[in-house]
């Protein structure tokens, strides 16, 4: 089954490698837990970012590195609670998935500040038929027909929300679609390191976390005004800096609750979750910002969720008949 990954904050996964929990069945309420602290999380994180990037300015690289700050200090506290195992990995070749790391999350959040939340849910929708070209044209993976097909709907239906926006922007859609290339790039990478060195994702996030707020902590002082920084948290109200700790704290919950969810649950509730996020996190964005939504837009909106929905079906449609 190809690794298709619904992404808030980020929280990764890949169904095609052994999952790391071998103790007894959770019960059903410790399941519907996770599932509902995972949804909950992964829209609160787009929309928490969304505000702050709308009421305070806060700046892009500078909040997704402490967002890598925050993702390191609840790894080292969940390694300490034996919640996963730490594996040594050789440094210089997490680098270029640090860098991919880095740039799927601050690109993301550049599509989230420039965008409306609905153009940024929906052209992330392509990030799947994105990983479809890289791995049947750089990896000899072989998608049916089928398959490719449920690309068209997708890639119409953004097309029908994105030039209809009226909040349309050329700089918005162009950091959305390198967020896309970006982080199909990064995703196919995460699936072929977790095969090359036998780790499961939260064992990479382990040296990737870091990594990558290292690599932001150099770039930050070339592209964003930090000696603003130390006047604006005096200036700004409490409240800002809380959102902006939440934040932190909120990502690293969608990884943990990823994690979970990956090892007591199937693809399929994974993928349906996924696409009740997608439509929670879209309604959130026209209540809490009053993005303008017309006809044109809801039926590009209906499109993107039918062509995702096919795609889901198609992939475990194939893969039940090869089990069987």
């Amino acid at each position: 089954m190809p690794m298709i990954t619904q992404r808030h904050g980020y929280a990764h996964a890949n169904y095609s490698h052994k999952q790391i929990f071998k103790m007894a069945p959770p019960s059903q309420n410790f399941v519907a837990l996770c599932l509902f602290l995972n949804i909950c999380c992964s829209i609160v994180i787009v929309l928490i970012n969304k505000w702050i990037y709308t009421h305070y300015g806060f700046p892009n690289v500078t909040l997704t590195c402490i967002h890598f700050i925050v993702t390191t200090i609840g790894l080292l506290i969940c390694h300490q609670f034996n919640i996963f195992q730490h594996k040594r990995l050789p440094v210089l070749s997490m680098l270029p998935l640090a860098f991919t790391f880095c740039g799927f999350v601050v690109f993301t959040n550049l599509s989230l500040e420039t965008n409306t939340v609905g153009t940024y849910q929906l052209v992330k929708s392509m990030t799947t038929p994105c990983i479809m070209f890289i791995q049947s044209q750089f990896y000899q993976k072989k998608f049916s027909l089928q398959v490719q097909l449920t690309v068209v709907p997708i890639a119409v239906g953004v097309f029908l929300n994105s030039y209809y926006d009226v909040k349309f922007n050329v700089l918005g859609i162009t950091f959305a679609s390198i967020g896309v290339i970006v982080t199909s790039l990064y995703q196919v990478w995460v699936g072929e390191k977790q095969h090359e060195f036998q780790v499961n994702s939260m064992q990479l996030l382990f040296y990737q976390a870091p990594l990558s707020a290292v690599l932001l902590m150099l770039l930050i002082p070339f592209i964003e005004p930090i000696g603003h920084l130390p006047s604006m948290w005096k200036t700004w109200p409490i409240e800002a800096t809380g959102m902006i700790l939440l934040s932190g704290v909120v990502a690293f919950l969608v990884n943990l609750s990823i994690y979970w969810i990956i090892g007591n649950t199937s693809p399929v509730t994974y993928n349906m979750v996924g696409h009740l996020k997608f439509c929670l996190t879209l309604l959130g964005g026209y209540i809490l910002f009053h993005d303008s939504l017309n006809i044109r837009q809801v039926l590009g909106i209906i499109t993107t969720i039918s062509g995702m929905l096919l795609t889901v079906g198609i992939v475990l449609l194939i893969t039940n008949k090869k089990k069987v």
